[in-house]
């Protein structure tokens, strides 16, 4: 479903974010990219939604050229990919629904745009998709009077509104307690097993990844150092792909309360 051959990505800066990245990954998958902050892995998962362009090397997500597309074909092709990222990206003075039919904007007419008036369709698919997270009890509430981790679901109903076929994260725990983290990597668990979602995250929480992932890709420097299963992760792959740093980094986890 998503196939890197021999990408890399250079910055205009010079920085080589990405360097011969060959890389498949199949529909159905949850795999967690997981490496030291500044390893590529933001850029890795960007580039599968044309967030950033690769320099050279080929890009194929279910079957589309990625580097290929341009101008109103980007959009299309953006259309079947969601994307969850750390900061919520939600209108917070705002109902709950209406953040969700917000994804449903590019598709309405010009009066209805003008109108903000959604069709009956919408919003049922934005109410199950409040019911696919657990919070279709909130759809009236506004925004800012929800917590963390129900904006980061209500962001996560957004996204799974679009019917996407593949779901990216960039660190989409990275600002919530244990207790919400895990009912936000519960809600991933359940979209990838029940609806067959391929879902490719980038995590800087190491158990955490080892705990939900299938599959874990590791990126030291730009360049995939790991690839296999989360079982056959040892503390050996784990300094390698942290050049020694694994403890701290686990250490640096336990001090911030990431793990319970």
């Amino acid at each position: 479903m998503i196939e890197f051959t021999n990408v890399d990505k250079v910055y205009p800066n010079k920085v080589k974010a990405l360097e011969n990245i060959n890389l498949k990954i199949e529909k159905g998958e949850f795999v967690a990219v997981i490496g030291l902050s500044g390893a590529g892995k933001s850029t890795l998962i960007r580039c599968i939604n044309r967030m950033h362009d690769i320099t050279s090397g080929s890009l194929v997500v279910d079957g589309t050229n990625v580097g290929k597309l341009k101008g109103k074909e980007i959009r299309n092709f953006r259309k079947k990919i969601g994307m969850i990222f750390q900061s919520f990206n939600l209108i917070t003075r705002t109902t709950v629904i209406k953040n969700v039919l917000v994804s449903f904007v590019p598709q309405l007419s010009f009066w209805r745009k003008l109108t903000g008036i959604f069709s009956k369709e919408h919003k049922l698919q934005a109410l199950t998709a409040l019911d696919q997270v657990g919070i279709l009890e909130k759809a009236y509430i506004r925004v800012d009077q929800l917590s963390g981790g129900q904006q980061q679901r209500v962001a996560l109903a957004r996204t799974l509104a679009q019917n996407p076929t593949i779901l990216l994260a960039d660190e989409p725990i990275a600002s919530l307690d244990p207790v919400t983290s895990k009912q936000v990597m519960d809600d991933f668990k359940r979209i990838n097993q029940e609806m067959g979602m391929t879902v490719l995250l980038n995590i800087h929480h190491v158990e955490v990844a080892l705990e939900y992932a299938d599959r874990i890709i590791g990126v030291r420097e730009g360049q995939i150092v790991y690839d296999g299963s989360a079982n056959e992760v040892t503390d050996e792959v784990l300094d390698y792909i942290y050049k020694g740093k694994a403890g701290e980094v686990k250490q640096e986890m336990y001090k911030e309360g990431a793990y319970v």
